[in-house]
């Protein structure tokens, strides 16, 4: 029984490896509210952010001049050159009494670090991929906190429900099969699987915009996996980043404790019922060269040549506490913070 439910996480590894995805764990730096890419300054933001990677995080990170690696003195990532920061809104169940609680997150198959996410970086599915990392001071924004239709949702963004925590059978490439837009409508044996994929060309300009989507892009026909190129105003074909974040929903499967007219519970932190507010932000801070080396490197999995990597405690250890002092969830809350 032990080999079957190691299998899964093995098939993770071998495949990361074979499709020469980097594909890493950071550990959970610390739950707040703010946001210095959509709300820089403000304390607090409108929505609780589940954040990770670099401990220089602030409410205001100016592109350039606040530049990560320089600043931050650890990292919970484990690739220990990459102080860059990622976050998501983070996940809250809301019980048939109106109160609510966070819905935790743990590691990935194969991984040792605590709570957090996946991070990839993939170069290509090609032999002969190119890509070039991202400058300092880039950042992006994918999804939109205020979506709530399915129709006006980005590419790539998607939860699976998991049968069990072994994530076996294995449900294929993420986004694909029986993977959803919203929120999966039923009581899930491995919680959710919530993929957060980013778009793969810049205009080669600017690090920013003001919506933080507007200088990158899609490719112009086909897709990153199949080799699709560029469009002539985003020439620059970069890595693609994907999020894998794994919430345990498991101790909110009871449907006695859901709404009485059996809907699902869940709810984001910006209050979107639906899912399909689903959004993801970035903030580059890898060291020097690290991530072109990589790339060129043809890294794969969480352990590859090129890059310094530190242990899954020293990742689980760099914690920072909350800018804005509340309460986050994990007792019961009459309302969403925020809200």
């Amino acid at each position: 029984m032990l080999l079957k439910s190691l299998l899964p996480a093995a098939a993770a590894v071998q495949m990361a490896a074979a499709q020469e995805l980097m594909r890493f764990g950071c550990s959970q730096l610390t739950l707040d509210r703010i946001d210095p890419l959509v709300e820089p300054g403000n304390m607090p933001s409108a929505h609780m952010h589940q954040i990770i990677g670099g401990n220089s995080l602030n409410a205001s990170m100016k592109p350039v001049d606040y530049d990560p690696p320089t600043v931050s003195s650890c990292t919970s990532c484990t690739y220990s050159e990459d102080f860059s920061n990622y976050w998501t809104a983070n996940l809250y169940f809301k019980a048939r009494n109106g109160s609510y609680k966070r819905v935790p997150q743990v590691a990935n198959l194969g991984l040792g670090v605590k709570a957090g996410m996946t991070i990839y970086y993939i170069r290509g599915y090609q032999p002969s991929a190119k890509v070039t990392a991202f400058p300092p001071g880039f950042r992006m924004l994918v999804g939109d906190p205020t979506n709530r239709q399915a129709s006006t949702m980005q590419k790539g963004l998607c939860y699976r429900c998991e049968a069990n925590m072994e994530q076996n059978p294995f449900g294929g490439a993420p986004c694909t099969g029986q993977d959803t837009q919203a929120f999966p409508q039923q009581p899930c044996g491995g919680g959710w699987r919530v993929t957060v994929h980013f778009p793969t060309c810049w205009d080669g300009k600017n690090l920013d915009s003001p919506d933080h989507k507007s200088h990158i892009a899609y490719p112009a026909s086909g897709t990153f996996e199949s080799g699709g190129p560029c469009p002539a105003t985003h020439p620059v074909r970069m890595p693609q980043i994907m999020y894998e974040i794994m919430i345990d929903t498991r101790a909110f499967n009871n449907k006695a404790e859901w709404p009485a007219d059996g809907s699902q519970p869940f709810v984001w932190s910006m209050n979107d019922t639906t899912g399909y507010g689903l959004h993801g932000d970035y903030l580059f801070g890898w060291q020097g060269d690290a991530l072109q080396r990589a790339m060129d490197g043809k890294c794969a999995g969480d352990r590859c040549a090129p890059l310094k990597r530190q242990t899954d405690q020293e990742a689980i250890n760099c914690v920072k506490g909350q800018s804005v002092k509340e309460e986050i969830g994990d007792q019961w809350l009459d309302h969403l913070p925020g809200w």
